[in-house]
This record gives structure tokens, C-alpha cells and sequence, in this order.
């Protein structure tokens, strides 16, 4: 079998090292750092048996589709499933239709700024403001300041934020509890979980600062092991499933939930659409079965017939080194040091994110906000935690922004 994955990112960097033990992989685009990339588009690569697609860009813009139209093997839903994080606000029409439980929400368009600040100020403790439309993951406040959350409104719905991705908005109450992600890979009527991972957003420790789109993650996730997640899958992701198939919707792909455990029980903050980045970085180096396997039986619609996902007993931890400025405006275009001696620490994998070719071709540069993502693996937590710093600290170019507290705690 021969399979493309699409995207030019660490996780795209994470897919095709973990389906490369078993098959032949191509990455498009790709970057400098990955192996195997090539600069075709999707539509014009030959002799692919399986895609499987990375971002969520292409496949809210309909990827999936024209490829299935061509008579290709996919994983990843098409422009109607993708809707799913297309639309936050279709995606709590999907929950509240499921009977999923999810936050108390209200939705605003660009001419409703005066109702959207009614209804902000009728919350209380923690207000979260969310773009409607894709905004990288970035497009979140959670603040407990009301003119902070007032003044995000405004300038989400005037576009001078997001521009069109924020001109309708998602206010929600603040739920509390710990946050789990969960992906589970669909082939239309059944979903089988993966292992349990959490993610770190803020930029800064002590989760400060402005999100971004991930700063580092780690799996296993203690509260959630192989029961866990099948319940939370039977309890949240199941219905979500089945209300996409009674709208018509065909969904093979990764449906990832991102949850969280509150005293009143399990609820859905979000939904994407495909794997997650960090926390596929932490989930596939644990899988212990053949991926490109398991992925092309849910392309095909054929997960019944597949071995269920085996994870080992260790753990994984991702440290995501981003480039100064990130992630307003990163820098770019800084000589990368330290890359082999790093990924010569025992259990390390690093995986290329944001990254380019060096001049006349030497080494590599900075090349965008996350720029390494830097995964170890080991016994447990606290293992992988001392082995992904170990090799960051061999890391180094100029304003190099890490987290130092990824999974410190656990």
C-alpha cells in the first residue's frame, strides 16, 4: 500500500513516521525537515492507495470530496461533515440535536453586537468568546474580565481580529474541570477511540498569555484510560455520530473531541475534524499496531473488520519550540542548532513543523510559529517529561519560545 498525507506540519511530520512502519509514504506538501515530501498537490499524485489529510483547511474546502470523486481511498469527511469545525456554530446545532451535553451558548452575527454584549453580560465567573469560522486555533478568549470579553466582541464582529472567521462569534458559559482530547477514527457508523492526550494552549507557563495553536501535549491522560474512553466515546461521540448519518453525512476521518470533566459530568467543548496537532504527536508513537491498516479499513467503511487500536503501557510527552513573536507575528528565517545531537537522546523523535531549507540547502531554518515539536517517549510521565527537555535544551536558535511546565504536573 501506498498512502499521501496531506499537510507540511509536526503532525503530518508524526503520520507518516508512524504509518511508515508498515508502508511506503509520501508527504504533500510537506517541509524541509520531513522525509518523503514532494511538492505535487494531492490531486496530481499517481499510484496513491490511501490519503489521509492533516489539516482542516483542505478538507473544510472540500478535498476529501474531489478526491472520492477521482475513486480515491480517504481519511477525513468531506465539506459537509467538516462543517463540524467549519461552523462552531453548526456544531452546537449538531450536539444540541445529539443530546450531546456542551456548554450554555449564544450565537452572533456582525450586526448583533449590541445582543451579544446583553447576553455576555447575563454570564458570570468565566466568559468565553469564540470564532464561528477556522481561526488555526487562536480564536478563543477565556477571560474572567468582562470588558475583556466585551472588547474581544467587538472586535471579533467588526473583522479586525479574524476577519471574516470572527464576524460571528460563539459566547459560551465557562465550564470548569480538566480538559481531555479524544479522537476517535470513524468509518461512518462506528468510532474507535485512540488513547487519551491533553494539550497545553496558552503560550506561556502557568498557562498565560494568548492561545495558540498547541504548545505541547502529552498521553496518557491518568482520568481516561482504554474503559474511560470507550464510555466517553459510547456517551459523547456515538450520538454525534449518528445525528451526522440522520443529516445525511457520511463521516470517515478523525473525529477529535475536545472535552471536559466537570463536576456535572463529561461535556463537549469543541469538535475537529481531523487528527490533533500536538496531540498526535503523543498518540501515534504509543500506537503499537499497523496504522495505515486501521486507517484505510475506516476509509473504506470497513472498521468492524479491523484490529482495534493497541497502545503500549508507557507515555509520551511533546514540547513545541516556536519562534520568537509567536504567535502573533513569529520570526522567521533563524539557522536551526542542535537538531541530530536532540534527536539522539534516547526515546526522543523530533518532528518538523514550521521549517525550511538553509541557505544553499544546509540544515535547516525557522520558517513559521511552531517550528519543532520535540516528542519522548518512555515508562512514564515523568520519563518522557525528562527526556523531551533533555534534548530541547540541545535545541537552540535565536528567541526560541518553550513552555517549560508541559506535563510537570502529572
Amino acid at each position: 500500500m501506498r498512502v499521501a498525507v496531506v499537510g507540511a506540519g509536526g503532525r503530518e511530520h508524526a503520520l507518516a513516521v508512524a504509518l511508515a512502519r508498515t508502508t511506503e509514504v509520501v508527504v504533500t506538501p510537506g517541509n524541509a525537515g520531513i522525509p518523503g515530501s514532494v511538492p505535487a498537490p494531492p490531486e496530481d499524485l499517481d499510484g496513491i492507495d490511501l490519503f489521509v489529510v492533516g489539516p482542516e483547511v483542505p478538507l473544510v474546502e472540500g478535498l476529501a470530496d474531489r478526491l472520492r470523486a477521482r475513486g480515491a481511498l480517504v481519511l477525513g469527511p468531506g465539506a459537509d461533515g467538516a462543517r463540524l469545525e467549519g461552523s462552531k456554530a453548526w456544531m452546537k446545532s449538531v450536539l444540541a440535536a445529539a443530546r450531546v451535553p456542551s456548554a450554555a451558548y449564544g450565537s452572533f452575527g456582525a450586526d448583533g453586537v449590541d445582543e451579544a454584549l446583553a447576553f455576555l453580560r447575563t454570564l458570570s465567573g468565566l466568559y468565553v468568546v469564540k470564532t464561528d469560522g477556522l481561526a488555526a486555533g487562536k480564536g478563543v478568549l477565556v477571560t474572567e474580565s468582562l470588558a475583556e470579553a466585551e472588547a474581544d466582541v467587538r472586535a471579533k464582529l467588526a473583522g479586525v481580529t479574524f476577519g471574516e472567521a470572527g464576524r460571528r462569534v460563539i459566547i459560551e458559559e465557562g465550564l470548569s474541570g480538566p480538559e481531555v482530547s479524544l479522537m476517535c477514527v470513524c468509518d461512518g457508523q462506528r468510532a474507535a477511540p485512540l488513547a487519551s492526550a491533553q494539550d497545553f494552549k496558552r503560550v506561556g507557563d502557568g498557562d498565560v498569555g494568548p492561545n495558540t495553536g498547541g504548545m505541547g501535549a502529552y498521553s496518557p491522560v491518568p482520568a481516561v484510560g482504554a474503559a474511560k474512553a470507550e464510555e466517553l466515546t459510547e456517551e459523547l461521540v456515538m450520538p454525534t455520530l449518528h445525528e451526522l448519518r440522520r443529516r445525511g453525512v457520511d463521516y470517515r476521518g478523525v473525529l477529535y473531541a475536545g472535552l471536559m470533566l466537570t463536576p456535572d459530568g463529561p461535556k463537549v467543548l469543541e469538535y475537529n475534524v481531523r487528527f490533533g496537532d500536538p496531540e498526535t504527536q503523543v498518540v501515534l508513537p504509543r500506537w503499537s499496531g499497523d496504522v495505515a491498516a486501521f486507517l484505510a479499513a475506516a476509509a473504506a467503511g470497513s472498521l468492524g473488520s479491523a484490529e482495534a487500536p493497541q497502545f503500549d503501557r508507557g507515555a509520551a510527552v511533546t514540547v513545541v519550540c516556536a519562534s520568537e513573536g509567536y504567535p502573533q507575528q513569529p520570526r522567521t528565517g533563524d539557522p536551526i542548532a542542535g537538531l541530530e545531537t536532540a534527536s539522539a537522546v534516547p526515546g526522543v523523535q523530533v518532528f518538523c513543523a514550521g521549517v525550511g531549507p538553509g541557505v544553499g540547502g544546509s540544515g535547516l531554518v525557522t520558517a513559521g510559529g511552531r517550528v519543532l515539536n520535540v516528542t519522548a517517549v518512555g515508562d512514564d510521565v515523568p520519563e518522557a517529561h525528562a527526556r523531551a527537555y533533555e534534548a530541547v535544551a540541545l535545541l537552540s536558535w535565536p528567541g526560541m519560545v518553550v513552555r517549560r511546565d508541559i506535563a510537570a504536573a502529572v
